[in-house]
């Protein structure tokens, strides 16, 4: 079985955060390093990063830093950081290197590979309610979890088991679920629903608790995803989102998506992997995508209010 002894992490934001300090502890600083630059790499190394209270530093490299070729690179930014990200971690990259991106969204395995093959990219993606603010990241680690894999993992390849092993050894919580497609589109769906009807009422998951009307539009978005992953062969429906309507209901109920958080933070959002994404691809395959359209262009114009443009 393929072995992996050197871990690094480029992107150290809500996902990131999740895996830093329990890969720190588990590989140490020798074989666990983030990649960072500029004032992030100083505010890494000087102040750390607040995770649960706690504060956390880890050992940072800087891109282009020679001599060291990661085993598994997980990748931790937002869609909007890829690209400078796959450049930033080009130095470490050898041939048996593992990917695995962990974006939002159904494109990122496709863009890694698009840069370094397809050969050794996994899918993943994370199911955790992170919140950020100040610099400081809460999350509770007994709900959070990584799903990872192959397209089909009904037999696990030999990268799958390798990334496994290190995920047992620093206690991370995984699944592999048989179809990864499906998993991600799911995952996806609820993405484009939860995140973006909060962000446009401004409210967070909590409503979803209380109100028929936030729902409304949250299951009418989620729907037209699943239109779209059903034109392409992924089996999702109604049994997904009544299922997603129990999971909500643990989620704390004052806990914010990641683009209203990106909203209050006067930050740009991942819009165009969201709703943009859901347009493009409803055009292509003929499939209706009334509400992604309305939620894009709401956000964006929140994004422009957020830029001052409405002030005279």
């Amino acid at each position: 079985m393929k072995k992996i002894d050197n871990v690094l992490l480029i992107g150290v934001g809500a996902m990131g955060s999740f895996l830093a300090p329990r890969l720190y502890e588990s590989l140490g600083e020798a074989h666990f390093h983030v990649v960072a630059d500029g004032m992030r790499k100083r505010r890494l190394e000087e102040q750390g990063l607040g995770i649960n209270g706690a504060v956390c530093k880890f050992p940072v490299f800087e891109p282009g830093t020679p001599g060291h070729v990661a085993d598994l690179i997980i990748i931790g930014v937002k869609s909007t950081g890829l690209d400078r990200a796959l450049e930033d971690i080009a130095a470490f990259v050898g041939p048996d290197t593992v990917f695995l991106p962990l974006l939002n969204g159904v494109d990122s395995e496709e863009r890694v590979g698009a840069k370094y093959g397809d050969a050794n990219v996994l899918h993943a993606l994370m199911r955790v309610s992170v919140v950020m603010k100040d610099g400081r990241c809460t999350y509770d680690p007994d709900l959070g979890c990584i799903l990872f894999g192959e397209k089909d993992n009904r037999i696990h390849s030999d990268r799958v088991s390798a990334v496994e092993d290190v995920f047992v050894k620093a206690g991370i919580p995984y699944e592999i679920p048989e179809d990864m497609l499906h998993a991600q589109w799911f995952k996806y769906a609820c993405n484009v629903g939860e995140n973006l009807s909060c962000a446009l009422l401004g409210v967070p998951f909590g409503a979803f608790t209380r109100s028929d009307h936030v729902n409304y539009i949250r299951e009418t978005a989620m729907r037209e995803v699943i239109a779209i992953a059903r034109k392409l062969g992924i089996a999702l429906g109604e049994e997904e989102v009544a299922r997603q309507s129990i999971t909500l209901k643990s989620i704390p109920f004052e806990n914010k998506p990641s683009t209203l958080q990106d909203l209050e933070a006067g930050r740009k959002t991942e819009i165009d992997m969201l709703a943009g994404e859901v347009v493009r691809l409803g055009e292509r395959l003929g499939v209706p995508t009334p509400m992604a359209a309305l939620l894009d262009h709401a956000i964006r114009a929140l994004e422009e209010k957020n830029e001052g443009l409405f002030i005279r």
